[in-house]
């Protein structure tokens, strides 16, 4: 790849940027599902401590669930008017069932042996055995914030407006989908859909962040 080439990719990234937004409102209209499916590969894909990604993702479409999380969501009509909710929910205990499918994931996909993984996994047993349940918990949502971040760039890219949000009552969202049982505790949820140009009247207005002297600092 050219410098030329490099050049382009990076002013395209920085240009999905600029144009990416926390819609407000969002205008009904379907998300493709290839795009949606790009959006999850790159989320998929996303950084995460040590690769094990102690979370997971629901995928959302169903018009009464969007009706019942948007009620748990203080009324925030996005999760209605959006295409698709991305709920984002850590696991509610990290055990060694799922350390060792990690393991076993890493032997099959490099063709190692589980022998060879033996200090890896114990050093990830330990790390989890030295910590609370709560300490678990938070590492685990902070690789989910990680892997959000990539969610919202990606959709970016794809021209896809993502809205995050934290502003919604946990317990009632976990209950509406059943995911105690399912040793989940949800984190974020983010929803997929395209803005409404006419009712949110923020769409149009600059973008406004610190200035870049003010927020990078050299040492």
């Amino acid at each position: 790849m050219n410098r030329q080439t490099i050049t382009e990719t990076e002013m395209d990234l920085i240009d999905a940027l600029n144009w990416r937004y926390a819609a407000k409102r969002m205008n009904g209209q379907r998300v493709p599902e290839e795009k949606v499916e790009r959006i999850k590969e790159a989320i998929g894909l996303s950084a995460s401590s040590m690769g094990l990604q102690p979370y997971s993702i629901l995928t959302v479409t169903d018009d009464e669930m969007k009706k019942k999380i948007r009620a748990a969501a203080y009324n925030q009509p996005q999760v209605v008017e959006g295409s698709h909710i991305l709920v984002f929910a850590a696991w509610k205990e990290i055990n060694d069932t799922y350390i060792d499918e990690y393991m076993e994931r890493i032997s099959d996909v490099r063709g190692v042996s589980l022998e060879s993984l033996a200090d890896f996994r114990n050093s990830i047993k330990k790390m989890v055995a030295g910590n609370s349940e709560q300490q678990n918990h938070e590492w685990a949502a902070r690789q989910i914030y990680i892997a959000l971040g990539t969610g919202l760039t990606a959709a970016a890219v794809e021209k896809v407006d993502a809205t995050p949000m934290e502003g919604f009552v946990p317990e009632k969202v976990d209950e509406i989908l059943g995911l105690p049982a399912q040793g989940l505790q949800s984190v974020s949820l983010l929803v997929l859909g395209y803005r409404d140009e006419e009712n949110d009247f923020l769409a149009g207005e600059k973008k406004v962040r610190r200035e870049k002297e003010k927020l990078f600092v050299e040492v």
